[in-house]
């Protein structure tokens, strides 16, 4: 394997920045840590182990394709790391390949001794009994062979079109004189040899299962074919067939068209056709014997194709592709081994009289009296369904406007929404078809909601929008009344039970007010002065989150206290960066929770001392974004969807929305406190880039926040503090009631 040069190594380690695509790598690590845990069952080691897979895919798709286009079009490109385009790549793909060997051996070293203790097998042909192999030929003969279809490659036969993300046979043959039957003899290896590829369709299951008294067997499909692919060369001598899978660059530019409307959906459908024909940027091969007659000719000839070397090559020694194992996660006879979910419980506030732990009595009532931060998947997303379906149905709501980023398959967010129009209400939503790898998911529902007379819009100009916002707009009595949902996360009952996220549910009517003119900047021509609750992007979000920051430089250069704590996805944007530097040396705590992506490098001796770093990764996808600024006491709370990335800042229409009620600010700073005290999920990041787990305290008990966030009450929240001599917040006389309310509720 290839190594980083000392040169290199250098560049990086000086850098005040860490490089947004080797740091992404670091976050697929902890996530395949996930799957090296002997805490977890194997079907969750398995899961974790897929999803580093999946990640993967989507890293050379989008990040290293967009790294090609500069390559290939002879780019300028300087990494964060202070890196060229070409010793980056060699950096990057000398760390892919490290990563690609971890996860080889994660299953074979770590997975594969314990499936025999789980009676699971992944097996060879050769392990089958004889009627098993019977079957398992007869299905090759019946439902395999004829989707199979042999793509000689020679000077007769242009090069096919090979598809990204599917297993495929490069077969090499002796060639043979057409008019003898004889084998041609030459010092030529391309007169000597023939390439064709056999692609396996994607819409085939990975593994043909075999069920027994006592075990479950998965045979791989390519094993099936790979036993009987000399039915496709009758009469033909096959001297190597090697399996490999190929990556293809996925990142693309939309630019917006100026067109009809039309125009533009039809634009986007092309876009996603031509991800089929993108460069290869990555060939996954099982591990090869070069030994092997014909191997490294197809080798040689396959890396002049596609214009790549051998950092592009990806030798597997088990299985291509783990995202397959999902057929096995998900099979029936290994439920047992996931854990059980988690039963959500009530926000807190709710648990009273009227509320069944899903459906509210009133939610419009329940609204108005006060606002109710949820937190998912701790708390059940039932509230904002409940919101959208009463709204449809109740007659004094006069419109519903919203912005859709993602949607779930069988969305009852649609089925609400054409309810609505159905009924006659104004139903207002910007859709955003270029959601990446939902685009064709989004069009559909879109066009769906357009005919029932919805009004539908399709992004704005050249920015995605990405921020999640919900306006209900109700007639009661003599007054109008605007009822709202921000959120860091979409619409999607489904992903509320698997991400971690927020969303507050207000009246408030200043940021209702705010609401109405977001919405009526985005679906007409409106310019608001300033929001009073919102913070926007592309418009100001960089320039306010830097007078936040510069406010707490400003209070700790004059002695009075200080502070910054802020989760998010990903921390990439240098400017933004560059002002927590600042105030990390005028003596602000700093105190940041990245999943992902984090390109400021905490803990260096005059740049960030004072900054800390820590990534949560475990049960749930961390998807929580809130700001925290201590403003000498007068806090400033803020969630949204945004992170601190230069495409959320620039290239996106985003909100951050302010926590103005002091029970909901509580109750972000307990969110805030608890993952900061995370010692199972949480990893450190240090000053040389790397990150390390953070291990539970001798003679302490493990404090995991993806089970104790069902454990939450109001005492656990009014003690939440972030930083050391914050003052006490005066006391919410309600909370108590509350709280003694819930209990006895509890006790019935």
């Amino acid at each position: 394997m290839a190594k980083v040069s000392e040169k290199v190594s250098n560049v990086i380690d000086q850098s005040d920045y860490l490089s947004r695509d080797l740091s992404w790598l670091k976050f697929d690590e902890r996530v395949l840590d996930q799957a090296r845990s002997p805490h977890r069952t194997l079907m969750e080691r398995l899961k974790f182990l897929a999803i580093t897979a999946s990640n993967l895919d989507e890293f050379f798709t989008i990040r290293v394709g967009s790294l090609y286009n500069y390559l290939d079009y002879h780019k300028q490109r300087v990494d964060y790391s202070g890196l060229r385009e070409i010793p980056f790549k060699k950096a990057l793909f000398t760390a892919t390949q490290k990563f690609s060997v971890a996860q080889q051996a994660v299953f074979t070293e770590d997975l594969l001794p314990l499936f025999a203790k789980s009676e699971l097998r992944i097996v060879q042909l050769t392990d089958l009994t004889s009627n098993e192999q019977s079957f398992a030929n007869d299905y090759f003969d019946r439902t395999v062979y004829p989707t199979l279809t042999p793509m000689l490659y020679d000077y007769t036969h242009i090069f096919p079109v090979l598809l990204a993300k599917v297993l495929i046979f490069g077969v090499v043959t002796q060639n043979t004189d057409a008019a003898n039957g004889r084998k041609i003899v030459s010092d030529d290896e391309d007169d000597r040899q023939r390439l064709s590829f056999v692609q396996i369709p994607a819409n085939l299951p990975r593994f043909m299962t075999f069920d027994r008294p006592n075990e479950t067997l998965f045979l791989p499909i390519e094993e099936i074919v790979r036993h009987n692919i000399k039915k496709l060369y009758r009469n033909v001598e096959i001297l190597s067939a090697n399996l490999f899978r190929i990556t293809r660059n996925g990142d693309f530019t939309l630019e917006e068209s100026d067109d009809a409307e039309v125009d533009f959906i039809d634009e986007i459908k092309q876009k996603i056709k031509n991800r089929r024909l993108g460069r290869v940027v990555r060939v996954e091969i099982e591990t090869v014997n070069y030994d092997e007659p014909g191997v490294q000719w197809m080798i040689n000839l396959l890396k002049k194709r596609w214009e790549i070397d051998d950092y592009n090559l990806f030798q597997a020694a088990s299985l291509i592709d783990f995202t397959g194992l999902w057929q096995i996660i998900k099979h029936p006879d290994f439920k047992d081994d996931m854990p059980v979910p988690h039963v959500p419980v009530p926000p807190l506030g709710l648990a009273r009289p009227g509320f069944n732990r899903e459906k509210l009595a009133d939610i419009f009532e329940t609204i108005r009296e006060r606002d109710l931060l949820l937190h998912h998947p701790f708390n059940n997303f039932e509230p904002v369904i409940q919101l959208l379906e009463q709204a449809a149905e109740d007659p004094n709501v006069l419109a519903i406007k919203l912005t859709i980023y993602r949607l779930a398959k069988h969305s009852r967010v649609t089925e609400a929404l054409l309810k609505a129009a159905e009924n006659g209400k104004h139903v207002s939503v910007l859709f955003e078809v270029k959601a990446r790898f939902d685009e064709e998911n989004n069009i559909r529902e879109a066009q769906r909601l357009q005919r029932a007379g919805c009004f539908v819009i399709y992004g704005i100009s050249s920015y995605k929008t990405h921020t999640k916002l919900l306006l209900v707009v109700r007639s009661e009595g003599d007054r109008v009344v605007q009822y709202a949902h921000l959120s860091s996360g979409n619409y999607n009952e489904d992903t509320s039970k698997m991400y971690t996220d927020i969303g507050l549910l207000t009246a408030n009517e200043v940021i209702t007010r705010d609401i109405a003119e977001f919405f009526n900047v985005i679906t007409g021509h409106s310019l608001p002065n300033r929001y009073q609750y919102l913070i926007t992007a592309p418009r100001n979000m960089r320039t306010q989150l830097i007078e936040l920051i510069r406010v707490e430089a400003e209070n700790a250069k004059k002695g009075v206290p200080s502070g910054i704590c802020i989760k998010i996805n990903s921390l990439e944007d240098k400017t933004v960066i560059d002002e927590l530097y600042k105030a990390s040396q005028a003596g602000v705590p700093v105190r940041l929770i990245v999943r992902g992506i984090c390109c400021l490098r905490p803990k260096r001796v005059g740049l960030s001392e004072n900054i800390t770093v820590r990534s949560i990764v475990g049960d749930y996808l961390e998807h929580t974004r809130i700001f925290y600024f201590h403003n000498n006491g007068k806090r400033k709370i803020y969630g949204g969807s945004a992170d601190i990335m230069v495409r959320s800042l620039d290239r996106r229409i985003e909100s951050l929305f302010l926590l103005a009620d002091e029970r909901v600010q509580q109750q972000a700073i307990h969110i805030l406190n608890y993952n900061l005290r995370d010692n199972v999920n949480a990893y450190e990041l240090n000053e040389d880039g790397n990150y390390q787990k953070c291990e539970v305290p001798e003679g302490q008990e493990p404090f995991d926040i993806h089970k104790r966030f069902f454990e939450v009450n109001w005492s656990d929240v009014m003690q939440a503090r972030l930083f050391e001599g914050e003052h006490q917040e005066k006391t919410i006389p309600e909370i108590h009631l509350e709280e003694q309310e819930e209990r006895a509720i509890a006790n019935i």
